[in-house]
């Protein structure tokens, strides 16, 4: 009783806090704190037996101490409810989060979520001793993609992600929902990435340089179709199996097939030491992947991209076309039944040190229409490449998630973020027999060969400033013309990049 009249006597604060929000209430303790007053000295020494007899058997103090100390009960076990009924309101709340990556709304449980992110990069290409190409210098915004995310009850993921920077105008680059039983078992279906390149594989947001290698010129880009995959062993082997309407080497597809039969695309990708207990093996990983197609009719759009050209055909770091479909006698070059494609890949990654490796043959068989002779062959082209890459600053490089700075860019704190050095070499050879019958010597290089060097500056996770150089060198062509291919094989390409990027 003494500890009950003390929590109410002693802290009046304490009471007042239970239920300072009901007026009716503070007014009642008001009330009773002088009563309370008056009877603590005989409360107390009632408790120590040192009261004379009439005291102790007053049956109005105790009257009253014992109603106080019901009202009391009753005031702690409101507020009780009270704290119950908020964390159970709470637990039914959505949550909202503003952060790095990116605007997040989602039910409590997170059974329904929607994400917002986007990606903004502004481009310079800068040509020196260029052999009278003109345009190609440019500032240009290379990538403009909002992207929604989310997710549909628990098990039902989503993203859709348009782009507005290509100059024919907005296109939808992915649009797919994908059903995640387990995370070794899971269907995508839309439009979305094909599973071959390695680097290709790589979030535009993430990569090394301002364009990809040589070899992605050689693997399709984006297609419309569906697949299983899946995570296994805890991550040490990821898979994915699928079917696609099928696109051409370094193309996104259109929303139609352009023949009746579709592309069947299987990658496998090894990470055996993921689990492992030594750090400097756990981000080894090594695979391979492969597609194949035929077409059910001759046709000119299942020939590679026109790519810095009006032809099918190949094309440099600098955007510019160095071989096309485009024999000197006039002959018009279209696919013809088979395509595969088979690409070995492989990554290692320590600390701030990263390296990456692929290479990639695409046996594709063309034909001859329009001026004699006919006749058709398979052209298998092939390409390789090898990217390194050195964090500067010491925070680990990755293959997916870029650099996270562990001090970002705030001057006044002492933070300069990070800075990452990055140099690739790749080559891309084109199959022999495709000259001069489907392609003229004297225009289309039958090689190219490219060196680049970098330097990335992650000012936080969000902004990144980056330039690097490129140089490729030519094998073939360099005749007469005033485009591309010609124009652009005559020298070797020269181009200084830079971009800004802001990523959420």
């Amino acid at each position: 009783m003494a500890l009950l009249t003390g929590a109410i006597v002693g802290g009046p604060s304490a009471a007042l806090t239970l239920r300072a929000e009901d007026t009716n209430t503070v007014e009642l303790i008001k009330k009773l704190q002088k009563r309370i007053e008056d009877l603590e000295q005989k409360v107390n020494l009632l408790e120590h037996g040192n009261v004379p007899d009439e005291t102790a058997s007053d049956p109005k103090a105790r009257e009253h101490l014992e109603a106080l100390d019901q009202k009391v009960k009753i005031l702690e076990r409101e507020k009780e409810l009270e704290q119950e009924a908020g964390e159970a309101k709470a637990k039914e709340a959505p949550k909202i989060s503003i952060g790095s990556d990116g605007f997040n709304l989602s039910s409590a449980k997170g059974d329904f979520a929607v994400q917002l992110k986007g990606i903004v990069q502004m481009d310079s290409r800068t040509f020196f001793n260029e052999p009278g190409v003109v345009g190609n210098d440019s500032l240009l915004m290379r990538r403009i993609r909002p992207i929604v995310q989310g997710t549909v009850f628990r098990d039902f993921d989503f993203l859709f992600m348009p782009d507005f920077a290509p100059s024919s105008g907005p296109q939808i680059f992915d649009a797919y929902v994908n059903y995640r039983y387990s995370p070794g078992l899971q269907f995508q279906a839309g439009k979305y990435k094909v599973p071959i390149g390695l680097e290709q594989l790589v979030s535009d947001r993430d990569i090394l340089f301002n364009e990809r290698a040589l070899v992605t010129a050689l693997v399709p880009n984006r297609d419309v179709g569906f697949e299983l995959h899946g995570d296994l062993a805890e991550g040490r082997l990821s898979y994915a199996a699928g079917i696609f309407n099928g696109t051409s080497d370094g193309a996104n597809s259109a929303n139609a097939d352009f023949a009746d039969d579709r592309a069947y695309v299987g990658r496998l990708f090894f990470q055996p030491f993921k689990q492992a207990s030594a750090p400097v093996l756990q981000r080894f990983g090594f695979g391979a992947a492969s597609s194949y197609e035929t077409m059910s009719a001759p046709n000119t759009a299942g020939l590679p991209s026109t790519t810095g050209g009006s032809l099918p055909g190949y094309f440099t770091d600098g955007q510019q076309q160095f071989f096309a479909y485009n024999p000197a006698d006039k002959a018009v070059v279209v696919a013809d039944k088979e395509h595969w494609r088979v690409s070995p890949q492989a990554y290692y990654y320590f600390g701030p040190f990263g390296l990456l490796g692929e290479y990639i043959i695409s046996d594709q068989q063309v034909r001859r229409t329009g001026v004699a002779p006919l006749g058709s062959a398979h052209l298998e082209n092939t390409a390789w490449d090898v990217s390194a890459s050195w964090v500067l600053t010491g925070e680990d490089a990755a293959y997916a998630g870029g650099v996270i700075p562990r001090r970002p860019f705030n001057p006044a704190e002492g933070g300069w973020g990070a800075l990452q050095l990055v140099g690739r070499y790749a080559e891309l050879d084109i199959d022999r027999a495709a000259f001069p019958s489907f392609a003229d010597p004297a225009t289309s290089a039958r090689s190219a060969a490219a060196w680049s060097v970098g330097l990335n500056w992650y000012l936080n996770r969000n902004v990144m400033v980056k330039t690097s150089f490129s140089h490729t060198s030519f094998t073939g062509g360099g005749g007469v013309g005033t485009s591309a291919p010609a124009i652009v094989t005559r020298k070797p390409e020269n181009v200084l990049f830079t971009r800004i990027q802001l990523a959420f």
